[in-house]
């Protein structure tokens, strides 16, 4: 099963830096470091500050871009890892073992594969994967 890990920074969302110590970046490579001897580890990256970003929102299948930051914003994903692991309870004893700050939060959820959903759904997934129909 993959999960997907995302960390939400416990600090000031329109703060002007989002830079971390090198004595947190130190912890966190050491952290990602061990999920990757551990052979979990799928994915991770840092996120820029909301700032930096934009939203694409959608309305009567109209697409409106509004760029950061976001005055409404109370929390921002700051990262994330995908891992794989054998059960949830796993994931979020790999999410336990993060050197977090005070404020930090780690939301762990579980990828949807396709196999999880109705045949109906798998086939209409697979459209996308089949080649182009002769004419």
């Amino acid at each position: 099963m993959r999960f997907m890990m995302l960390m939400y920074p416990g600090i000031d969302t329109n703060a002007e830096s989002w830079e971390p110590s090198a004595e947190d970046v130190a912890a966190m490579t050491r952290y990602n470091e061990e999920l990757t001897k551990a052979g979990v580890l799928l994915s991770l990256d840092g996120l820029r500050p909301p700032a930096d970003g934009a939203r694409v929102s959608f309305s009567g299948g109209t697409p409106t871009v509004t760029d950061g930051p976001f005055a409404e914003a109370k929390e921002v994903v700051g990262g994330y890892w995908l891992i794989q692991a054998s059960s949830k309870e796993d994931a979020v004893e790999w999410a336990s073992r993060c050197p977090g700050a005070d404020g930090d939060f780690i939301e762990v959820r579980r990828v949807f594969e396709m196999e999880d959903f109705p045949e109906d759904v798998q086939e209409a997934g697979q459209l996308s994967e089949r080649p182009p129909e002769q004419t």
